[in-house]
């Protein structure tokens, strides 16, 4: 396993080559600089030379462009950024291929991901903020369940902070359950759902521990280590599955409003 997973490593390493700064896609996107790698793309700030704006433009891993599967994930996620209107999510513009490469340009965001403030910026979040944050990352999932949508990435990297308001980006795990394509169960589908919650309550836990200092040299479970108001303790058991899951967005909408209102808020 090791040696297969070296050999795909070296692989990608010498196929996977970014574009170099200044090239021009379709007469019209030109490359300034490289914004991060995931395992499926690439991603790149650019300029748009007709409205000079810059845009984000994601390339498939040329290592990943012989798999007929792996193009059809590609394409799933532009569908799925193809259905969003939302200020707080990526506007999708156009999709292409070029050379052989497949691509696609979408709005771009300034600003750091969520992980990179907590961890590099040391941005805190009290109980209180944190539940705030939550009531904003559940109105944007709220909005894609709506529309059939499912993230099933939801991650502290896939969270661009600006202003203090959550952006989701990077849509190449999502699933949207349309009526043409895969048959999904009912089971399957709460299963997504109830993914997402989940992905929300680990989410909390992380913006909870960004005020914890720990007092203790032995690693004890959030419940001991975190003091938090019983309603904020009840959320979390239940988004986390300790507790009976959560149905619906508006059942986690009560006991959030229930927990922040605990911490003086409304």
């Amino acid at each position: 396993m090791h040696i297969l997973r070296f050999i795909r490593k070296t692989y990608q390493y010498f196929v996977d080559k970014p574009l170099q700064t200044g090239t021009v896609l379709q007469d019209s996107y030109q490359v300034l600089d490289l914004i991060g790698t995931g395992s499926y793309g690439i991603v790149y700030l650019c300029k748009d030379l007709k409205t000079m704006e810059n845009k984000g433009l994601k390339q498939l891993r040329p290592s990943k462009q012989r798999k007929r599967n792996e193009v059809d994930i590609f394409n799933k996620e532009i569908a799925v950024l193809r259905m969003l209107e939302h200020k707080n999510m990526p506007t999708l513009y156009e999709s292409f291929s070029h050379n052989g490469n497949f691509f696609y340009v979408m709005s771009y965001m300034e600003g750091d991901n969520l992980d990179k403030q907590i961890f590099f910026k040391k941005k805190t979040f009290n109980e209180k903020e944190s539940l705030l944050f939550l009531a904003h990352l559940l109105e944007l999932i709220d909005y894609l369940h709506k529309k059939d949508i499912y993230h099933l990435d939801l991650r502290i990297p896939n969270i661009m902070l600006k202003n203090d308001e959550p952006f989701l980006i990077d849509f190449g795990l999502a699933k949207h359950v349309a009526s043409d394509g895969p048959v999904y169960s009912r089971k399957a589908i709460m299963e997504m759902k109830l993914q997402d919650y989940y992905d929300l309550g680990d989410i909390l836990l992380y913006l909870l521990y960004t005020t914890y200092s720990s007092k203790s040299k032995k690693a004890l479970p959030w419940t001991e280590e975190l003091s938090l108001a019983d309603e904020t303790v009840h959320l979390l058991k239940r988004l986390l599955r300790l507790l009976r899951p959560y149905s619906n967005s508006s059942e986690i909408q009560t006991d959030l409003h229930a927990a922040i209102k605990a911490k003086g808020g409304h």
